[in-house]
């Protein structure tokens, strides 16, 4: 009682810092860039109402915008289903009892430490290398080589971190079910099926999350690689929103309501893919 009585007095002193860095970096910015994304501005002083003209413009005024939105969402699909497949199938690999399990863990970790930036051009001068000299082209040759290119990368960089959510989930389950089960005459698919995905639910659940996030999200990584060449072809939402408002003239607009309906898309599809996945945990 006196605990409760404790809490309830200090919670405001605590939680005050908190709730002003949160309204201050993110609620007071978000209402402004809204409300800027129904205006024409150049500095947000000069901002004059033009209502959802900016927005109407973002979908009409060429095929940009949703050509890079139907990008995202195609390399989005295909690599969190490859980052996850693959990170998962090594995380079943290095729980078991094999030498140098370590070792292969920070491997496999170690790209996820690099900044997209830097693996963009890491991996621009190894795909043009192969393709240069089996072909005489290079990545910005064709839209495939660049989405392909893309999900290379992101594979190689995301896996790793993946893969030791994965190991965490796997080593926590019970030793007894997983006895229970050999007991029982069930096999490695079956058990994989039955009790080792099941039980790693919440786990599935968190890694598709962060990769759907950080795919549709994906900015340095396709500014380093392809740039969008050719032609725009392997730009994706982040990037075409930051040349629309830095780059074309007093659209600056224009990429602020770009900016809010990629947030609004990105929010809707994290909350359908987490209320799916969570569903199967209930399930589960």
């Amino acid at each position: 009682m006196q605990v409760s009585k404790y809490l309830k007095k200090w919670f405001p002193v605590f939680a005050l810092p908190a709730t002003l860095a949160f309204m201050l970096a993110f609620v007071i910015p978000f209402a402004l860039g809204l409300y800027l994304s129904f205006t024409k501005f150049q500095t947000v002083n000069d901002a004059q109402w033009v209502g959802v003209k900016n927005y109407v413009t973002a979908f009409t005024e060429n095929a940009d915008f949703l050509r890079a939105l139907w990008f995202s969402v195609r390399f989005a699909v295909v690599s969190v289903a490859t980052v996850n497949v693959i990170a998962f199938a090594l995380a079943l690999l290095l729980t078991r009892a094999l030498k140098g399990t370590n070792v292969f863990r920070a491997v496999f970790f170690l790209p996820n430490l690099i900044g997209g930036i830097v693996a963009g051009y890491i991996w621009s001068l190894l795909i043009n290398g192969f393709l240069g000299r089996l072909f005489e082209r290079d990545i910005t040759y064709d839209s495939a080589y660049g989405f392909w290119g893309l999900v290379a990368m992101v594979n190689w960089q995301m896996i790793g971190y993946m893969m030791i959510i994965y190991i965490a989930a796997i080593q926590n389950v019970s030793s007894d079910v997983m006895e229970a089960a050999d007991i029982d005459g069930a096999g490695f698919w079956s058990k994989l099926f039955r009790v080792t995905i099941p039980m790693v639910a919440p786990a599935i659940t968190i890694c598709t999350f962060l990769t759907m996030a950080n795919c549709l999200k994906l900015f340095d990584q396709n500014l380093a690689l392809t740039n969008g060449a050719p032609q725009n072809t392997t730009e994706g939402l982040a990037l075409n929103i930051v040349r629309t408002f830095y780059f074309i003239r007093n659209h600056q607009g224009v990429g602020q309501a770009k900016a809010v309906i990629f947030f609004v898309f990105v929010a809707l599809i994290a909350f359908l893919q987490l209320r799916a996945t969570r569903s199967r945990e209930v399930q589960a």
